[in-house]
């Protein structure tokens, strides 16, 4: 048997176990909680997957067929605009046209995109079907694969469309990032950094110094990496399920990245996490302007990024955004962590040091987003 490491989510009836390690997929009847798996045989199981990912699916599929004698697959295109209402349909009517029922069982393979469309997909099907997360992006193993939050994206913004939903459990095979653009990997990694500037300064230190070996997917730098940052976001979840406090914490350079996000109009330009990787820096540029975070600190954080070859400003995107510091500001006040009135911003006291607040003067944040849009 491989290796394993378990991350439990503590929801009570909704508790579920997160699974990382090699070799998973072949194995993947062991990470299915019971009562799930010693009832396959009479459910249909429906797999929605990545088209990228398809070999991934056979070794699946093959894992399942002594158990499950029912599996449907449904591949979709890789990328933010499968995130779609059209696609979010096509899912729908794939299963319904498959006559599925309340015992079906919907299994979401890919990256950060099909996990968020499945578990969305999942949670409205017959009003709420059973769902796995298999996630085979360093992005989706240590953020979106865990705690429940699903969606997809619309004209006027990213993921302002869908519901909290508990998968069963999730299966992070980490031999699927050996496959994974570099490009990929660097985006996951923005998330994992997050997870350190949070509230966890050791984790930061630790990076700094094993961050390029989690990047080269040395196995015990990687497990590390990963458990850690699915333990931090297990535990806010738990605490905060829906998001009415510290789970908000989260979101850490998404307020920025999001925006950016929409006005590269999710065309591949900018991938989430390069998104979050300049919005990070931009939190922290927009803390230091209002006296709360040393110039130290940003400096710290833009030097491992550089050193991870990672995006740290706007005017890094190419081809180059045609929007103004403006035009971005209002796509923030569209975003879905609008609070009252007011955008609701993840700021910092320093690495480690994570709040929320809406007390932001808007002229601060143009100019914090002039510069990152001019280089400076």
């Amino acid at each position: 048997m491989p290796k394993i490491t378990e991350v439990k989510l503590d929801l009570a009836e909704r508790s579920y176990s997160i699974h990382i390690g090699k070799s998973l997929l072949e194995n993947a009847l062991d990470y299915i909680p019971a009562d799930l798996r010693d009832t396959l045989s009479d459910r249909k199981v429906f797999i929605l997957y990545d088209k990228n990912v398809y070999p991934y699916v056979q070794v699946l599929d093959e894992a399942l067929a002594g158990k499950a004698q029912d599996i449907k697959t449904y591949a979709v295109k890789g990328g933010e605009p499968s995130k779609s209402y059209n696609v979010f349909q096509e899912c729908l009517d794939w299963l319904l046209e498959n006559k599925v029922n309340r015992q079906s069982i919907l299994i979401a393979v890919g990256g950060g995109v099909v996990g968020d469309l499945g578990g969305f997909v999942a949670s409205v099907a017959m009003r709420g079907i059973p769902y796995i997360q298999v996630p085979t992006t360093l992005l989706s193993q240590v953020d979106s694969s865990v705690g429940g939050k699903t969606g997809i994206n619309t004209n006027q913004g990213k993921n302002l469309v869908g519901s909290f939903y508990q998968p069963k459990a999730v299966i992070c095979d980490i031999g699927t990032l050996g496959t994974l653009p570099e490009r990929e990997l660097k985006s996951g990694y923005a998330e994992v950094v997050k997870y350190g500037l949070i509230n966890d300064l050791p984790f930061f230190e630790w990076l700094e110094e094993n961050g390029e070996k989690v990047l080269a997917l040395e196995e015990e730098a990687l497990t590390h990496a990963i458990k850690t940052s699915c333990e931090a976001k297990a535990s806010i979840v738990a605490e905060d399920e829906y998001e009415g406090g510290t789970r908000a914490l989260l979101n850490l350079g998404h307020t920025f990245g999001h925006a950016l996000e929409a006005a590269a109009g999710y065309d591949g330009r900018l991938l989430h996490g390069e998104g979050v990787s300049i919005g990070m820096l931009m939190a922290f540029d927009l803390s230091m302007k209002m006296g709360l975070c040393p110039q130290e600190d940003i400096s710290r954080l833009e030097a491992h990024l550089t050193k991870c070859n990672m995006l740290t400003k706007a005017n890094e995107i190419k081809p180059n955004l045609k929007h103004s510091a403006e035009d971005l500001l209002e796509l923030m006040q569209g975003d879905k962590k609008m609070l009252g009135a007011k955008i609701g911003f993840i700021l910092t006291h320093g690495i480690g040091q994570a709040f929320q607040t809406t007390d932001v003067n808007e002229e601060d944040v143009v100019k914090v987003v002039k510069n990152s849009l001019e280089g400076f």
